[in-house]
């Protein structure tokens, strides 16, 4: 049993606060160390290494001096190198009128361009590896499916299930699936299938073909629940198998993709089925705004349900290069839609109702967790994602402010002004905190 599915059932947003600070502590336990091993390694002393802002928790001195501690606000955390006025960085004057060149070297401010750069850059660029890493080690976990497509675990749906763990698919309704992987053949295939509720399948089982019945291949089954949609505030659950929409029968996802779809967001009766027994609930589509292939948003209405097969594909472990690269894209996938979003959003084409704030990750986290460990630190992932690319972005106060300071002085050959700095600096929190409190509105009243 997976332990983390048990927690978020008892005390409900209490669990979701914690999640969340959990997922947050390691994001910001990774940045903060690119910043802090970077800096070090080229000559700038880091002083203080925090988990958290205020008051000091628990704190050691290492053999080099830095001080390690854990504080007792856990949003966030801080590197203060020498010569930092405050963990948000600025020039402490007083440090420096007394420091020799020697002195000066191992500052922040008296180091050389590259070492700046280098030291600023790795935090969002260690986030970013942080990602990569888990997603390939969750996709090599995971498997990817089995070629020649082959019966795995049986999902469990109303009705008769002729096949059997390990039967390798040959045809379904006399034609033969394309590999899985290949999203294209393989959505043309599902189109021309037959809309039945029952089909042949033809298998190998046991080195012998014979041809077997069983559900449609598709079936209206939640195999996951989407954080903070429509069927998680309903009360589904994965395994949940919808038989029924106001009442008309059906056997097929596509059946209750078009119900949904047409709704306009009227509210929908569903039966439903699980652990054998049948559950009525109502569900009212939300509109969402989802990124297209050619780019771009397009408005559906959705409920929150993801689909799969009637039975879980058997897996083989991938090389650990196919892996790699498919965690790589998936980060780059994440950076790709979150600034194409944020674009839309500026320019009023989506809704900005998509950007969440503290609130809705903290309900993401809890939701994530409550679906299993590896959903929980694929989430981490996803949001180790955002946070170092929402550090690149050119604010000051943020790592990508500071980048553009340092691009600035390596073309003009000198650092902007300690006013134009100041200045600039207050711009960017105050830009940060709007964000912040945007964000938080949307949580509250979208």
């Amino acid at each position: 049993m997976d332990f983390t599915s048990l927690l978020p059932q008892f005390g409900g947003s209490l669990w979701n606060i914690v999640f969340f600070i959990v997922a947050l502590s390691i994001i910001v336990a990774i940045h903060e160390y690119g910043h802090y091993i970077v800096g070090k390694k080229s000559g700038i002393y880091p002083e203080v290494f925090s988990l958290g802002f205020g008051p000091v928790l628990w704190s050691r001195v290492d053999r080099d001096g830095t001080k390690w501690q854990i504080a007792a606000i856990p949003f966030g955390g801080y590197v203060k190198f020498k010569g930092d006025a405050n963990p948000s960085g600025g020039r402490d004057d007083a440090v420096y009128a007394q420091a020799s060149e020697e002195e000066l070297r191992s500052t922040m401010d008296g180091a050389p361009l590259w070492a700046r750069t280098a030291t600023v850059a790795a935090g969002p660029l260690f986030n970013f590896a942080l990602s990569i890493v888990i997603f390939t080690a969750v996709i090599m976990y995971r498997g990817v499916t089995a070629d020649p497509l082959t019966v795995g675990d049986l999902r469990a749906l109303p009705g008769q299930q002729e096949l059997m763990q390990g039967d390798q698919i040959l045809e379904i309704a006399g034609t033969a699936p394309p590999a899985f992987d290949d999203a294209v053949a393989y959505e043309g295939f599902m189109k021309a299938l037959p809309l039945q509720a029952r089909l042949d399948y033809t298998v190998l089982r046991e080195g012998r073909e014979q041809v077997v019945s069983g559900p449609y291949v598709y079936p209206p089954i939640a195999t996951q629940i989407a954080p903070r949609s429509a069927a998680s505030d309903a009360g589904f659950r994965p395994g949940d198998v919808i038989t029924e929409i106001d009442g008309q029968p059906i056997f097929a996802f596509d059946q209750l993709k078009e119900q949904v779809e047409s709704s306009e967001g009227r509210t929908l009766a569903l039966t439903i089925w699980r652990d054998g027994q049948l559950l009525s609930l109502d569900l009212t589509p939300r509109r969402t705004d989802e990124p297209q292939p050619e780019g771009g948003f397009k408005t559906f209405y959705r409920i929150g349900i993801i689909g799969g097969i009637l039975f879980e594909p058997a897996t083989e472990t991938p090389g650990f290069g196919l892996a790699i690269s498919a965690g790589g894209n998936q980060v780059w996938a994440i950076m790709k839609g979150s600034v194409s979003g944020l674009w839309h959003m500026a320019t009023g084409a989506i809704s900005t109702c998509n950007l969440s704030g503290p609130i809705g990750i903290a309900e993401t986290s809890g939701d994530m967790a409550s679906q299993g460990t590896a959903n929980f630190i694929w989430f981490v992932a996803v949001l180790s994602t955002a946070v170092g690319l929402l550090n690149l972005f050119p604010v000051p106060v943020l790592d990508g402010g500071h980048l553009v300071f340092y691009a600035y002085e390596a073309v003009s050959g000198r650092k902007p002004s300690d006013a134009a700095l100041r200045i600039l600096m207050t711009i960017g929190l105050v830009v940060v905190l709007s964000l912040m409190v945007f964000g938080l509105t949307n949580d509250l009243f979208c």
